[in-house]
């Protein structure tokens, strides 16, 4: 019993019973039909939630004031230049790969560049650079939509076992992202930086080395989300990115993740995105209007989060 209470304290469970009831309701209004397509559209959907948010899960780790604005634009111009550069060719789809994590490399660079150089707060740093990325997408877009090569359309499309590509691929992620946290002094690095920087430093963490290679990872993270997402899509639009930029955050703060810095939670960024995605269906599902389902959903995510944090208050 004492156990039981002990992971019910856990902010990540808060998020995966938020999914689950949801989840459940759906279920229930469509008298169990649809099962199965609902379970996997929430895997596939959230999976490009997951993965962007597990890199901005890292920054806002950082600490207060650490978040990546640029997410949604490096979406854009990685899923744009990799298409472009594979032109439907399924032999260059490595080389598609390898371009849209140079480019995440690159803005990652400039995103730290602005940050560390000209000494202006993170969020605006990125914030400026998504003008330029965006700026760089749409040039080299031009209104084109190229199609993705087939063997990559089909992977990103179909199932394995019945668990959708995408989400395999983002569980991946997840491990790794896990394993980085909980397993190398790189993870207790950033959560030292987190919880106090100032102390990091005087405690000889090289506190700008772990900014600059956290602020890499979100991008590069944001360009794979991008090029999957691109090819999923059956093509790169300028706008494809766009509900990443909220979303990227929502995740990380439903999940459980300390908004303040110094504590992440990989697990809780699974059970919001799956949130996040089956909420809308099951608003959808009861036929609510547009302007209703948005009010219908903050007024979810509000509670969800009033729950997560007033249980690890009473910790």
């Amino acid at each position: 019993m004492n156990a039981l209470v002990r992971q019910f304290g856990k902010p990540w469970v808060w998020s995966w019973l938020a999914a689950f009831v949801v989840w459940f309701l759906t279920i229930m209004v469509t008298g169990g039909a649809g099962t199965i397509g609902l379970s996997q559209a929430a895997l596939t959907f959230a999976a490009f939630s997951v993965i962007v948010g597990i890199g901005q899960m890292f920054v806002i780790t950082l600490g207060p004031g650490n978040i990546d604005l640029s997410v949604p634009a490096t979406m854009t111009l990685a899923g744009t230049v990799a298409l472009k550069l594979m032109n439907v060719e399924n032999g260059l789809i490595l080389p598609g790969l390898l371009l849209a994590v140079f480019i995440g490399l690159g803005v990652g660079l400039c995103n730290y560049t602005l940050i560390k150089a000209l000494r202006i707060p993170p969020i605006i740093a990125t914030l400026s650079m998504s003008f330029i990325v965006q700026s760089g997408a749409i040039w080299t877009n031009r209104g084109l939509r190229i199609k993705p090569p087939s063997v990559l359309a089909e992977f990103t499309t179909t199932n394995t076992l019945g668990v959708p590509n995408v989400a395999i691929v983002a569980f991946l992620i997840s491990v790794l992202a896990w394993i980085l946290l909980e397993k190398t002094i790189y993870g207790r690095w950033i959560s030292a930086i987190g919880q106090s920087m100032p102390a990091a430093r005087m405690a000889g963490i090289p506190v700008d080395g772990t900014r600059f290679v956290t602020y890499v990872f979100c991008a590069v993270l944001a360009s794979i989300s991008g090029y999957l997402l691109a090819c999923f899509s059956g093509g790169a639009a300028l706008n494809m990115g766009a509900e990443y930029l909220l979303m990227s955050i929502a995740v990380v703060v439903i999940g459980g993740t300390a908004v303040a810095g110094g504590d992440s939670n990989v697990p809780g960024i699974w059970g919001a995105s799956l949130f996040m995605f089956l909420v809308v269906s099951m608003l959808n599902t009861y036929g609510l209007g547009a302007g209703i389902r948005l009010i219908m959903t903050g007024l979810i995510i509000i509670s969800v989060i009033m729950l997560a944090g007033g249980r690890r208050g009473m910790r």
